[in-house]
């Protein structure tokens, strides 16, 4: 089961300016979240 989020208009044309071509915004941030977690920044975060 997903989970909806509201972003504003704003943040919404600035994704989509980063967006490669047919690349959905749901796309587009895992693949934000999967290169955060190889930065390893959720492991170093509360330590």
């Amino acid at each position: 089961m997903g989970k909806t989020i509201e972003l504003n208009d704003d943040l919404v044309e600035r994704i989509e300016e980063h967006c490669e071509e047919d690349e959905t915004i749901e796309e587009f941030l895992q693949e934000l979240v999967s290169i955060y977690e190889q930065e390893g920044r959720f492991l170093q975060e509360g330590a």
